[in-house]
């Protein structure tokens, strides 16, 4: 039985895409069937909170993101040292089932 190459994704960005924007808040909701990741930007004394982007994916890409995450902060920390983290600075807040 012949073994299959492993498949290679061209991965492409617009202009637009490709500048990035930072981001330091993040909110999850997530239902049976999906898991909603809003991603933006909250300024010190302001009370509100610029989303930028949102992407919807399945509990198993979410899974999948939650590992590469894991992988790459893992290595970034090999690599440069251990990231710290202040109690009380969490990164944005997580919430469940967007139907309560």
């Amino acid at each position: 039985m012949e073994e299959q190459q492993p498949q290679t994704v061209q991965v492409t960005l617009d202009d637009q895409v490709s500048q990035g924007e930072y981001i330091n808040f993040a909110n999850i909701i997530h239902s049976a069937s999906e898991f909603i990741i809003d991603l933006g930007r909250i300024m010190p004394g302001r009370p509100t909170v610029k989303v930028y982007s949102r992407s919807i994916m399945t509990p198993l890409h979410a899974k999948q993101l939650l590992e590469a995450l894991a992988q790459n902060i893992s290595m970034f920390e090999q690599k440069y040292g251990e990231i710290r983290t202040e109690a009380g600075s969490a990164f944005g807040s997580a919430s469940s089932d967007p139907s309560n």
